[in-house]
């Protein structure tokens, strides 16, 4: 069954995670899809299905594809635009596919890091794609480096370079010589510890898997001549797939031409990210139960009432802070208007202004809307923050364009711990809530006044039971017991699984 994984070398394959490298803010998750449907253009679907994923990972991207006979995984840097062109599309047939656009938690951001992962296995091969972070790694990577290797028998413990979780669980899935994948999974799945949306393949069968606590979302979908599962309900509609349900928190399902079947593989215990509501999700998606649009009005109605002001104008940071925005001009009642003009085909920048350029105030992400905001005293709403130091040149632009007062209004508390299941933020170290009161915060960011929405009304926003949300990365108080900190971090498999050659070939494995 050979494989064949594509790398171009374009200037722009290789994009940087932020515009301004010295201030990232909250990295998204990943985002996953996959599709089984005979007669349908796969590859086509799962490419419209991960563009309207793009906004979860935009760092690299990659669709593998089986006509029941191999696999053919193509995978590069970049945006899915920027990755797949028509007739890369149109060389990927089949009758089976899953997506993958990716943002780094585990593992650098490189080529070999890129997702679908591949292996060959005793009966074919395997591909698999994962959103979420796992927090056992090491004792995955031992349990990989304990697989038996046999005369003969292809070697699958690792691919040069990858230095990700999802490696080697795609190592452990594959190794099943006695036992079908499907029985493999279900004693693979309930070894690993920490968040995981996983859509995986064989030559035949479409797999997905959702941990037990739910942190990341995954949705499964109809089709008139197939079934689609992706991390978002949005990319669902953009395909025309109808929702059936949400995968299951514990749940493992499986299509093939037999249909649809489910494994309950661990019990639920749901600890949904509360974050998604805040900022990761497309507002138009729909997360157990609750339009996340609606859920962030309601915290700029919440934040309304928590912190009111007198001002002239609620204006929102673009886009992550408008729907908040909209709900705190309804609920004070003064006018809803765009301060800010972004720059909409910036995207991510992998040309870096010099700090020498940074200086003459570059502003390649946002400029100011001066007639808006002369004058007048405005209320600016955003999701986050971070190191505090986006929010402090928003400030100064304001300052610049003639407003008389600025009030910062964040739809989040704040941001004081990492997070370990699939955000990457700063350290905690450099979260700026760590070692400053909001007052501190907002003379350091130049503001007039700062407030943070309360965790309560963030949580009751979300129309979920505070029990069943992740609030870790707001509370420090971790669902899933973490390791020792020296097992974990982003690059933990990098000093160990990391091949001491980079070579630039296109790798192509047989498996006779």
């Amino acid at each position: 069954m050979p494989y064949q994984s594509s790398r171009r070398t374009g200037g722009d394959g290789r994009l940087t995670t932020a515009l301004d490298p010295q201030d990232q803010g909250p990295q998204d998750a990943c985002g996953v899809f996959g599709v089984w449907a005979p007669g349908e253009d796969v590859a086509k679907l799962t490419y419209f299905g991960l563009y309207a994923l793009q906004h979860r990972g935009q760092e690299s991207a990659g669709i593998a594809v089986s006509n029941g006979r191999q696999i053919l995984v193509y995978k590069d840097m970049g945006l899915v635009s920027q990755v797949f062109d028509e007739s890369t599309l149109d060389s990927l047939k089949g009758h089976l596919a899953i997506g993958h656009s990716r943002y780094s938690t585990t593992g650098a951001s490189t080529w070999h890091n890129a997702q679908p992962t591949f292996r060959p296995t005793a009966d074919g091969s395997i591909a698999l794609g994962h959103n979420g972070n796992l927090i056992n790694t090491h004792e995955l990577r031992e349990m990989v480096g304990e697989l038996p290797g046999p005369a003969g028998e292809l070697e699958i413990k690792g691919v040069e370079g990858a230095t990700n979780d999802t490696s080697l669980v795609t190592a452990l899935l594959a190794h099943h010589p006695d036992t079908t994948l499907e029985q493999r999974a279900l004693e693979v799945l309930p070894q690993l510890r920490g968040a995981f949306c996983f859509v995986w393949m064989n030559e035949h069968t479409l797999y997905a898997a959702r941990d037990p606590q739910g942190i990341r979302p995954l949705v499964l979908g109809r089709l008139d001549r197939g079934w689609v599962v992706a991390s978002e309900d949005a990319a669902l509609a953009t395909i025309g797939a109808s929702v059936v349900r949400e995968v299951e928190p514990g749940e493992m399902i499986v299509i093939d031409e037999n249909g649809l079947r489910s494994h309950i593989f661990a019990e639920p215990a749901r600890k949904g990210c509360v974050f998604e509501y805040v900022y990761l999700a497309r507002p138009d998606a729909t997360i157990s139960g609750r339009n996340v649009h609606e859920a962030r009005v309601e915290m700029g109605r919440r934040l309304a009432r928590e912190f009111p002001v007198d001002a002239d104008l609620v204006m929102p940071v673009p886009e992550s802070g408008t729907p908040a925005a909209s709900g705190y001009a309804a609920e004070s009642g003064i006018p809803f208007g765009q301060g800010f003009v972004k720059n909409a085909y910036v995207g991510r920048t992998f040309i870096q202004p010099s700090q020498t350029l940074r200086q003459l105030g570059i502003r390649l992400k946002l400029n100011a809307l001066e007639h808006m905001i002369r004058g007048k005293r405005v209320v600016v709403v955003d999701d986050s923050i971070v190191r505090g130091n986006t929010q402090r040149a928003q400030v100064r632009m304001l300052r610049e364009a003639g407003a008389l007062e600025v009030h910062v209004r964040i739809s989040s508390p704040p941001v004081k711990w990492p997070c370990f299941y699939g955000i990457d933020f700063a350290t905690r170290a450099e979260l700026i809530a760590n070692g400053l009161t909001p007052e501190e915060i907002a003379a350091s960011v130049g503001a007039d006044s700062l407030g943070y929405i309360s965790l309560e009304g963030m949580v009751e926003s979300t129309g979920q039971p505070a029990d069943r949300l992740c609030q870790a990365c707001f509370t420090g108080e971790y669902p899933i017991e973490l390791p020792d900190e020296s097992l974990l971090g982003k690059h933990l498999l990098e000093a160990t699984l990391q091949s001491p050659t980079m070579g630039r070939a296109l790798p192509v494995l047989n498996n006779p």
